[in-house]
């Protein structure tokens, strides 16, 4: 983890004390990008495609391809090599970041727009969790100038108690601890909260903060490791806060 999560401390870091009692589920915390919507698919290379045709590129990432750059996570190298291989050659790093500005401003435009879609069975989810009063949150690695307003859409006004963006840590860092302050924001130990991952990179940073953590992958996360998780699923399929209570019990349980 960066520097941030090295030197990042709290009152729960003593940890559980051998014999505890399995905590009651406090909150569930959701990543933004896989777990509320499929981020990287139906807004990413969206905007992707739609700065190569405003910059007149002749290049059009299908949902396939794209799933094959999305393990490059510098977005300008991840450009950058797609031109090369189009024979862009030296001048691809330049040509990169005019299209990665263009892209970032195509993006928010179209998630203010109403674009990015919720995953199915989500709102059953988070309606659920919130008429048996279980705190929800949301993290996401985005600018909160795009994060809060699809939250919005997403999930609906005042439904998300909290919602974590690196605009919101005074070290941000490399890789800024948002689950640790979405933990302080909330008041709660990890041993209390349930993340809901939708990635790799989400799973692992949930792991990280010491959270019980299930995964509801993508079409471009699934076959990753997950060793560890809560639990696996490849979607929502009628998923509800009771549902969510027993895995975060279950696993409490088998630690």
């Amino acid at each position: 983890m960066g520097s941030d999560c090295a030197t990042r401390t709290f009152w729960w870091d003593a940890g559980r004390p051998a014999g505890a009692a399995a905590n009651d589920l406090g909150a569930v915390v959701f990543d933004l990008d896989g777990a509320l919507a499929d981020i990287e698919r139906d807004g990413q290379r969206v905007a992707f495609n739609a700065a190569f045709a405003a910059h007149g590129l002749d290049i059009v990432w299908s949902v396939a391809e794209y799933g094959r750059l999305v393990c490059i996570a510098d977005e300008g190298r991840r450009v950058a090599s797609a031109l090369r291989r189009r024979g862009y050659g030296r001048i691809s790093a330049e040509i990169a970041a005019h299209v990665s500005r263009t892209k970032s401003e195509l993006f928010e435009a179209s998630v203010l727009g109403g674009d990015v879609t919720p995953r199915a069975g989500l709102e059953d989810l988070v309606n659920s969790l919130y008429f048996a009063q279980i705190p929800v949150a949301v993290i996401s690695r985005g600018a909160r100038s795009w994060v809060e307003p699809l939250v919005r859409q997403l999930l609906g006004d005042g439904i998300a108690d909290t919602v974590v963006t690196p605009d919101d840590m005074t070290r941000p860092g490399p890789e800024p601890d948002l689950h640790g302050q979405m933990l302080s924001e909330l008041g709660l130990a990890p041993e209390s909260v349930l993340a809901v991952a939708g990635t790799a990179v989400g799973f692992r940073a949930a792991r990280a903060a010491k959270l019980a953590t299930m995964v509801v992958t993508t079409g471009y996360s699934r076959g990753a490791d997950y060793a560890g998780a809560a639990d696996v699923r490849t979607g929502y399929d009628g998923l509800l806060a009771a549902d969510c209570q027993w895995l975060h019990r279950r696993w409490q349980t088998n630690r």
